[in-house]
């Protein structure tokens, strides 16, 4: 067997990381090193790799410590019986290539994760002390560890004291898929390995006798990553297990990533992947319910198969269905009513709150504050402008879709 050397590992382990979406690095404490102590920052920029709510872009040292795995999921490309070249990093190798690409302002912190090697405890164990060698070493930057629900408690405990954020996959959005495609993993298990870092979070939130915190955990919370289109699942099943799993767990994310035909794959599995619009509007359509308050029932209706529409976003696509909701007027409705025109976001409608104190807005004032006046024009009403019959016009949906671009065979 041929020695690999550390980039031959960098570049087999890279690529095999690029399969989990749940590594955005938003929500984490600020820190730096601009005083001369440590090294590394949750703050800075450079190479775009994921983006936080407030539009920063961030790097991240995106790998797996191993692609060894002793577990055989039928739709993932690291099991035990798929036939890749292997690999595995050691702890001082992890440190050095985070050290070393945040010397050459590469990166700003690291997404590790790992496949199962000998146990998970065995691998929970190397993954933690990555992190903890880092930040004794004084690195500040952000650090995200896969969490693998097997693990004992306390390197769970260890692993979100030395992590910003930690992320445990529920992998599929049925218990039935994941008994079905990955019969060695526990749905229960994962639930169960999710509240204990809820848990663990809030208790080191509490303060002590003496108004103290006991320390930092997980600050940045933790997300998990649901694969879309290797079931059978629909889109009201996915978004319905997101909400539960947001309520019950306080999760910062749901990551949706779409199934993609993997070298050697399983015969259960689907030959095509799903249409990556679909993966899209799933983020959509978080979004609303998250922010917006939109209930599932809204945002799922379609034809009652229980799928959002590719052709046009969610909310455009309710406010088609909804038409007798409308039009609003953008200088008198409440904030409720202005989230749910097509074309708004949550700041645009404060920012249209705030300004019409001053005078009533036009449709010009409002694409200067960076609202889509085109999709939001058949909806409001504004000075100098109301939508006519335009809102009741047969062809209004035919507007905002794009057509499609013929196939050749």
């Amino acid at each position: 067997m041929v020695k690999m050397t550390i980039q031959d590992k960098l570049a087999l382990l890279s690529d095999a990381a690029k399969y989990d979406a749940s590594c955005a690095s938003s929500g984490t404490t600020k820190r730096g090193s601009r005083d001369g102590k440590g090294l590394g920052s949750t703050t800075g920029s450079g190479i775009c790799h994921a983006y936080a709510p407030d539009g920063r872009c961030i790097s991240l040292l995106k790998i797996l410590m191993t692609n060894y795995c002793v577990y055989d999921c039928a739709y993932c490309v690291n099991r035990v019986s798929s036939n890749v070249p292997r690999a595995r990093f050691t702890v001082g190798e992890v440190v050095w290539l985070t050290t070393e690409f945040y010397r050459r302002n590469y990166i700003e912190g690291l997404f590790l994760s790992s496949g199962i090697l000998k146990s998970s405890d065995y691998t929970m164990e190397e993954m933690v002390r990555i992190a903890e060698r880092l930040r004794s070493d004084g690195f500040r930057g952000y650090i995200h560890l896969k969490t693998i629900p097997d693990a004992s408690p306390e390197l769970i405990e260890r692993a979100g004291l030395a992590a910003d954020r930690l992320s445990i996959n529920v992998e599929l959005p049925t218990d039935a898929s994941v008994r079905a495609f990955a019969p060695e993993k526990n749905p229960a298990g994962i639930r169960q390995a999710m509240g204990k870092v809820r848990l663990t979070k809030e208790d080191y939130a509490d303060r002590t006798h003496t108004g103290r915190r006991r320390g930092k955990f997980a600050p940045a919370g933790q997300s998990t990553q649901m694969i879309v289109g290797a079931d059978a699942a629909n889109d009201a099943t996915i978004l319905g297990n997101a909400s539960r799993l947001y309520g019950a767990y306080g999760l910062k994310r749901v990551y949706y990533s779409a199934f993609s035909p993997i070298p050697d794959a399983s015969a259960v599995l689907p030959l095509v992947d799903p249409p990556l619009m679909r993966e899209h509007r799933l983020y959509q359509a978080d979004w609303l319910l998250r922010f917006y308050d939109f209930g599932l029932d809204e945002i799922v209706t379609r034809d009652g198969a229980g799928m959002l529409d590719l052709d046009v976003d969610p909310k455009l696509a309710w406010a088609l269905a909804n038409r007798d909701r409308f039009p609003v007027d953008v200088n008198r409705a409440d904030k409720e009513a202005l989230l749910r025109v097509p074309g708004f976001g949550t700041k645009i409608v404060q920012r249209i709150i705030a300004a019409r104190r001053n005078g009533a807005l036009a449709l010009q004032d409002i694409r200067r504050m960076g609202g889509r006046v085109k999709q939001a024009s058949s909806f409001v009403v504004a000075r100098g402008h109301t939508p006519g019959q335009m809102l009741d016009a047969s062809d209004l949906r035919a507007r905002f879709v794009k057509p499609k671009q013929m196939e050749l065979f």
